[in-house]
């Protein structure tokens, strides 16, 4: 089972960019994307419903912003769109598919890093998401829970961390709340399962040649449910070409979707 999560920071500049030549030599089971960009209505192309997958888009409300979406190849038995939160279903930040006793969800975190206002409402879906996720815990489902969670969790993570500790994205109780999600609440950062090395990234700033020099932030995860954890195989983060400011974070799982 392989499953490939990235933000394209708008996929209709990503498709510009070769992301949909790109996929179909993946053969992944799963594809989410985050950051969108786009309505439904915006994506005629034929492009944007890749060819023998299941393609499903949950659009901001507001045009040209945020947005999910998941192609499968499998069809699911169920997709469900939101996390019954006004504020944060209008902008289509999470997109689950079901597949028998496994979910896949597309997930995109709010950013604060743009100033205190989208800091708060970072802040205000940390705190009804936990709650959400404890809920998900207490099904008979695993879940791998894909996507830009805007957060850095360790030090390890990004590359200037003495830096950083007081920007969005690795502030102290952003740090905390991923420190309950894989402590007391059992999730899994399936990448961390077979690879602890440094260095390893999927986002770069477009500032200062990060990306050459490699100064970047790994705030992409595959989370996952503890029953997952022993099928976790492999894990890369694919940097030969460049869709969007971040890369695409591939996991190989053993089993079938």
């Amino acid at each position: 089972m392989r499953i490939i999560t990235l933000n394209v920071n708008g996929v209709r500049s990503a498709a510009r960019k070769g992301l949909f030549e790109w996929l179909p030599k993946q053969r992944a089971d799963v594809v989410c994307l985050q950051e969108t960009k786009a309505q439904a209505g915006q994506l005629t192309d034929s492009i944007f419903r890749p060819e023998h997958h299941h393609c499903f888009y949950f659009d901001a409300q507001k045009k040209g912003y945020a947005g999910t979406a998941l192609f499968a190849r499998r069809e699911p038995d169920e997709v469900i769109m939101g996390i019954g939160a006004g504020e944060f279903d209008a902008e289509g930040r999470y997109l689950e598919a079901r597949f028998g006793k496994i979910s896949v969800v597309s997930l995109y975190l709010p950013s604060g890093s743009s100033g205190p206002k989208r800091q708060a409402s970072k802040d205000r879906f940390l705190k009804i998401f936990m709650p959400y996720l404890k809920s998900l815990r207490r099904k008979k489902r695993e879940y791998v829970l894909c996507g830009d969670w805007n957060i850095a969790h360790k030090e390890i993570d990004l590359k200037n961390w003495r830096n950083n500790q007081k920007n969005s994205g690795f502030l102290p109780h952003e740090r905390a709340w991923m420190d309950e999600l894989f402590g007391t609440e059992g999730f899994v950062d399936a990448f961390r399962v077979v690879d602890p090395r440094p260095g390893q990234y999927t986002w770069w700033s477009n500032r200062g040649r990060a990306w050459a020099k490699n100064v970047g932030w790994r705030i992409d995860y595959q989370v996952i449910t503890p029953g997952l954890k022993s099928a976790v195989q492999k894990a890369r983060i694919y940097t030969a070409q460049r869709f969007s400011d971040h890369a695409p974070l591939i996991l190989d799982y053993a089993g079938k979707l």
